[in-house]
């Protein structure tokens, strides 16, 4: 079994069994227990699961992430099919929401050949990906810059955000669960992602699989406000039989 196969078995393994000891891991799958100790501590790193003391547990509750510089090159290639996926969404003429984030961000590279398209973007990032796009408008929100991320925010994202209507808003999230839907950790970003839902016609969320299943403290918008999800092929199985029990429609990129 490949490195990456034998992690998805052990996301799997604790989905099932939310927690478990070295020893038993490394008996299930048929391997040294040095070897389940580095896959677990590829896992802690991405921030899938956590350690305790002798033993191991899924993490499923969202406190924070990584910086935006290290988020940028996590799941880098899953993210650029999303968003090569998504952008298979987006109709010339269309009017949208980019939302911040590090896989939208490869949405707006998708999508700059596109004609006639309106992106209301809180995201200095997708507007400067755009900024030779001729065939596209681009509508800066405003607001409050986040220096390492350059995302804005605050009070005046919010009003710009109130002011539209939008065909379809592409959401980023760091959790999404198929009961408690859409989730985050910071308040602060909580009202922008709301301003967005309510403008749209048509929510998406795009998001990595390492997303999937888990919860934040501050709710976002509740499974029934959400359309489609883009995610990537790598989603464990019982979590899209999951997602299909829901109404939400599921693009595997």
């Amino acid at each position: 079994m490949l490195p990456l196969e034998r992690q998805r078995g052990l996301l799997a393994f604790l989905k099932l069994n939310h927690a478990s000891t070295v020893s038993e891991l490394a008996l299930h799958f048929g391997v040294h227990e040095a070897t389940i100790r580095r896959d677990l501590t590829m896992l802690e790193k991405k921030g899938l699961m956590k350690r305790t003391h002798g033993g191991v547990m899924l993490e499923e509750e969202v406190h924070s992430e990584p910086s935006f510089q290290d988020r940028e090159s996590v799941q880098y290639e899953e993210k650029k099919r999303i968003g090569n996926c998504a952008a298979g969404l987006i109709e010339d003429g269309d009017n949208i929401i980019l939302d911040s984030g590090t896989t939208t961000l490869h949405i707006a590279k998708s999508i700059k050949n596109k004609k006639d398209l309106t992106v209301v973007t809180n995201d200095i990032n997708i507007a400067a990906t755009l900024r030779f796009s001729k065939a596209i408008k681009v509508i800066v929100t405003g607001g409050v810059l986040f220096h390492e991320s350059y995302m804005l925010n605050g009070m005046i994202t919010d009003e710009t955000l109130s002011t539209v209507n939008i065909q379809k808003a592409f959401i980023g999230t760091p959790a999404f669960h198929y009961e408690k839907g859409l989730t985050h950790f910071d308040e602060y970003l909580v009202t922008a992602k709301r301003g967005m839902i309510r403008a749209a016609k048509r929510v998406i969320v795009a998001a990595d699989h390492t997303k999937i299943g888990r919860i934040s403290i501050h709710s976002v918008a509740d499974i029934n406000k959400i359309d489609d999800l883009v995610i990537g092929r790598e989603l464990e199985e019982s979590d899209l039989k999951r997602l299909q029990s829901t109404d939400v429609q599921v693009h595997l990129a």
